[in-house]
């Protein structure tokens, strides 16, 4: 089982990536999934999930693309089901009819490739594939959402009650109509509808002399509307159909939420499937951006990273449309420690973290942006400790919080972990901070453990050079302009450039030759 402390996701800025992987999905829930992605436990897990994801970008390049996922969220209409007595509304029922028809899609899509989709077709496979839920609701309600007519007994005979009323409504309205009208008691519109009933529009002075209900007037009271005395009782036998109407619609849906009931848990796993779809497709559009792929898992303790690039910063660089270097780099069990050292600016802390970040979004499941050749290994742990983390609340130094953390190391390190620390042994007097990092790397090296270090400790590099398993590294400078090369360049300690990079920021040549002969 991998441990990752949320500092070291904070280090390897891991929720930066869990950002940009969430913007791609379509579903509320898989939003929500996507940003809690985490190292898998098991092996067999994470490799399903790595395929599923591989497939799932192949869809984009070939003629068999992979069907929609969308679906709206179900959890508070299946929550409703279990309970007892409760019924759920049309637009509920319909929501899970296009749920079902989604997956159902899914399921037979991946069926027929399954040569294609081998993992994802087996992701598929654990899934029920029924066309029950579809025809239940189907039966009932029609696609724009109405309950059939044929939906009970009862309902056949209240609906044609309503339309025969209707036509007696209309057509006492019209003969009132044109009786008013013939008598000029009715303003210019004629009629109107207030509160869904047809109303004459009557001349205020007229009011009187026109039978029926006062419903309303107009804004400077000219105009009064008045439902005319004929039409009023067939108004009222029409209100009492459509109340028995509602009614029966009502037993109608509690009768359909009985028969859905057995199938809560089934609509339960159709979301979760379809949510889980959604993040491999996240996924597989960052694999798309980032230019990932999946490397060879070995059991064999190594990495071999080729062509390896940041991805957050491959991602940035590409919008500026501007170069990111990619960094090779290996570790194996005769060479698992490497020493990196050399001046500022040089793409040190970049190195340390691609490796960083790149082995846990592997074994987070998402694919990485490195040569398809390369080879790693799954570790039980990644440890971290890069950049200023001064702890202002517990007014802590630099030092102090980094010793802390060189403890936690101590207490976690074992030949399945992979440690990266920034700036080893700095924040302390240079030779007493030197003596105690090189005696923590001794620890971690005879503990068998993998590891990268930047430092400018000269004892370090010496260290590196001593320890048969440990090799020192340096990022490339052009020496004549002094300007980064960003490429790391294994077998060698790195210069720090000192006096040729204060030279170049122009301290006189005197000073720098003074400082020399102090070394």
């Amino acid at each position: 089982m991998i441990a990752i402390t949320e500092k070291t996701r904070k280090d390897l800025e891991f929720h930066t990536v869990l950002e940009t992987i969430s913007h791609y999905c379509v579903t509320e829930l898989g939003l929500e999934k996507a940003q809690h992605i985490a190292p898998f436990s098991h092996k067999d897990q994470l490799m399903a999930t790595l395929h599923q994801t591989s497939e799932y970008v192949s869809s984009f390049s070939n003629n068999n693309a992979i069907p929609n996922h969308g679906f709206e969220t179900l959890s508070s209409d299946i929550q409703m089901l279990s309970i007892e007595d409760s019924f759920l509304e049309v637009e509920s029922f319909r929501k899970m009819a296009a749920i079902s028809e989604t997956v159902n899609t899914h399921l037979l899509f991946l069926k027929k490739f399954n040569t294609y989709y081998p993992s994802l077709h087996l992701l598929a496979s654990e899934v029920e594939f029924t066309k029950v839920i579809i025809q239940k609701i189907e039966a009932v309600i029609d696609k724009y959402g109405v309950i059939r007519d044929n939906a009970s007994p009862d309902l056949v005979n209240i609906r044609r009650n309503i339309n025969m009323v209707r036509g007696k409504v209309n057509q006492s309205f019209g003969q009132a109509l044109v009786h008013y009208q013939s008598l000029g008691y009715l303003d210019d519109i004629k009629e109107t509808v207030v509160e869904n009933r047809r109303v004459l529009a009557v001349l205020a002075m007229y009011r009187r002399k026109v039978k029926g209900s006062i419903m309303g007037s107009s804004k400077t009271g000219s105009i009064a509307y008045i439902e005319p005395e004929a039409t009023l009782k067939y108004s009222r036998e029409l209100n009492q159909y459509e109340y028995e109407e509602r009614e029966e619609i009502i037993r109608i849906l509690k009768r359909l939420t009985f028969e859905i009931r057995p199938f809560a848990e089934l609509l339960h796993q159709y979301q979760d499937y379809l949510s889980t779809i959604d993040v491999i497709h996240a996924k597989a559009r960052y694999a798309q951006l980032i230019q990932g792929v999946l490397p060879t898992i070995t059991e064999e303790k190594r990495i071999f990273l080729r062509e390896a690039y940041h991805p957050i910063l491959y991602v940035t660089n590409k919008r500026k449309n501007e170069v990111t270097y990619p960094q090779t780099l290996e570790l194996t069990q005769d060479n698992r420690i490497i020493v990196i050292s050399g001046p500022n600016a040089g793409g040190k802390t970049i190195a340390l973290k691609t490796v960083g970040l790149l082995q846990l979004m592997l074994q987070s499941g998402i694919l990485i942006p490195v040569h398809e050749r390369s080879e790693t290994f799954l570790f039980d742990r990644i440890l971290t400790d890069i950049g200023d983390n001064q702890s202002i609340e517990n007014h802590l130094s630099t030092y102090s919080y980094r010793l802390k953390n060189m403890n936690y190391f101590l207490k976690k390190c074992n030949a399945k972990t992979l440690f990266l620390i920034d700036e080893f042994g700095t924040g302390s007097d240079p030779d007493l901070g030197g003596a105690l990092a090189e005696v923590f790397l001794e620890e971690f090296y005879h503990r068998e453990a993998f590891g990268i270090i930047t430092t400018h400790y000269t004892n370090l590099k010496i260290l590196a050079n001593e320890l048969p398993c440990a090799t020192n590294a340096n990022m490339l400078f052009d020496e004549q302009s002094l300007e980064p090369l960003y490429k790391l360049h294994l077998g060698q300690a790195g210069s720090s450039f000192t006096f040729e990079v204060a030279q170049k920021n122009g301290i006189p040549y005197g000073l720098i030759n003074r400082a020399k002969k102090k070394v």
